[in-house]
């Protein structure tokens, strides 16, 4: 795997997790005996990867606090803390990009658990995003992006799938960001905070999106009842 450096986005508040997160950051949540973010943590090692950026803002200290500087896996990890609000996913990103480097490199959400082999991954996206996308849970039945036949990913499309959270990205993707974003809250912030979605859309447009679809176990860990139900089933495996 010639993958390098991944990003895990940490910095959400977690209010649908609450009162759990008033306390502890949803990330680090302790499911199956881990911690969220350490399931995402062994298999980044295990791939090879050896820099992670992981972006932080509500409880941003528990997390160096907690993991430490990812030796213990044979990581080196970077923490950006962006503070009391966070940049939201686009802006996030861009503010990783000095630490993630010119290559491609892998992204995942902290807040979801999957069985999904991140060797299955591309190593060079054939455009400037490969997304891993799943079926549509109960709370999310709408889905978000289309599968085509030939790999490509649309926002248009009937038979949608949901986003997993997962994806390799290149940061070719952040090329015109300020253009593609337009006048939005925050854009003018330094460090700007945005929403990656209008940046992928419009790669989708230009056909430079990609996708697989996971057929087995994922889970958005976004509520206390999805979080016990996952910890109960792991415990029995």
């Amino acid at each position: 795997m010639s993958l390098h450096s991944a990003m895990i986005f940490a910095a959400g508040r977690g209010e649908r997790m609450r009162p759990l997160t008033d306390v502890t950051a949803k990330p680090l949540l302790e499911v199956g005996g881990r911690r969220l973010i350490e399931w995402h943590l062994r298999k980044l090692a295990a791939l090879g990867i050896r820099d992670v950026v992981i972006n932080t803002s509500h409880l941003a200290a528990q997390f160096p606090q907690t993991l430490g500087d990812g030796s213990r896996w044979g990581l080196h990890i970077h923490y950006l803390d962006e503070g009391p609000v966070p940049l939201e996913t686009g802006g996030g990103m861009l503010n990783a990009l000095p630490s993630l480097g010119p290559d491609p490199f892998l992204l995942v959400n902290g807040d979801v658990w999957t069985d999904l082999d991140f060797a299955k991954l591309p190593e060079q996206p054939r455009g400037d995003a490969h997304l891993v996308l799943v079926d549509n849970p109960p709370h999310h039945a709408d889905g978000d992006f289309a599968l085509g036949d030939n790999g490509a990913v649309q926002a248009e499309g009937a038979a949608r799938l949901t986003y997993a959270g997962i994806g390799v990205f290149r940061p070719g993707l952040f090329r015109n960001w300020r253009a593609i974003v337009g006048e939005v809250d925050g854009v003018d912030l330094r460090p700007p905070r945005f929403r990656l979605l209008p940046l992928l859309v419009d790669a989708m447009h230009r056909g430079a999106v990609s996708g697989q679809h996971h057929d087995g176990r994922w889970v958005d860990v976004g509520t206390p009842q999805r979080l016990g139900e996952l910890d109960a089933g792991l415990r029995r495996a």
